[in-house]
């Protein structure tokens, strides 16, 4: 069959959320979306709470992935516990709270991984490395998985694309999140593993990464530090459409599917 996979990204803000509410069930009826993964790490500016999560579910989520920001909002720990659908980075050291991949039901019986990853160039030089924990995964843990899909949250374009070359025909998608801005490089890679650098970003849309364009000006100008606050106005949702030829055992084709207010 054709497996249609929406990746969103980073929702930001109540804005992010709002936005996602309004749009993303009509999205996945517009392109008969069959699985959906949204990050959710910026839902409350740093990180996320449990009602967050929530309605991220509510709005038509199948999982949740995050990131650097995971920790922000400490509330979320115990949720991470308890609900398999919502994933951290699994480069995270093994005893922190939650996971960091997991198989999921799919249509028609498929077998469906989700791998979470952080990058480390500069976000967390602590972490294990990205790389070998997916051939870990990949080798023990989705072993039965019928598709697996990565979304691989990192800083630099270039450990983006490493990642995806890495696991080039081993996986059916890796996209990366964290940098929210989306990227022109959808590609169906030479295995047939669906690539691009970063999805973007689900919030405000007259912002600078979701904060006002102040906050940022002010600091290239050597202003005194100061909090961000997340912009005001009309939101987007930036999110990439992969299908995937789940006989062929690969992706086909990589679609962008923006919405904006």
């Amino acid at each position: 069959m054709l497996l249609n996979v929406l990746a969103v990204g980073d929702v930001a803000s109540e804005t992010g959320l709002d936005c996602l509410h309004r749009h993303l069930r009509a999205l996945k009826k517009q392109h008969d979306v069959h699985f959906t993964v949204v990050n959710g790490e910026n839902a409350a500016g740093l990180g996320l709470l449990p009602r967050h999560a929530d309605e991220i579910f509510d709005a038509g989520a199948d999982v949740i992935t995050l990131g650097n920001h995971t920790w922000g909002k400490l509330q979320i720990t115990d949720y991470l516990e308890d609900n398999p659908y919502i994933l951290r980075p699994a480069n995270y050291a093994p005893n922190l709270p939650g996971r960091g991949f997991g198989l999921y039901d799919g249509p028609k019986g498929l077998k469906i991984g989700v791998l979470n990853l952080m990058g480390r160039f500069e976000l967390d030089c602590h972490l294990s490395s990205p790389f070998l924990l997916a051939d870990r995964v990949l080798k023990e843990d989705f072993a039965a998985a019928d598709v697996v899909l990565v979304d691989f949250h990192a800083e630099a374009t270039s450990e983006k694309g490493a990642m995806g070359w890495y696991l080039d025909g081993r996986v059916q998608a890796v996209w990366g999140t964290h940098t929210h801005v989306p990227t022109a490089d959808g590609q169906v890679l030479p295995k047939g593993t669906g690539f691009i650098t970063d999805v973007g970003m689900t919030g405000p849309a007259l912002s600078i990464l979701g904060v006002k364009p102040e906050n940022s000006v002010s600091r290239f100008l050597g202003g005194l530090p100061r909090r961000y606050e997340a912009a005001q106005g009309p939101g987007k949702l930036n999110a990439v459409l992969f299908t995937i030829d789940t006989d062929a055992n690969r992706c086909v084709r990589v679609t962008r599917c923006d919405v904006f207010d």
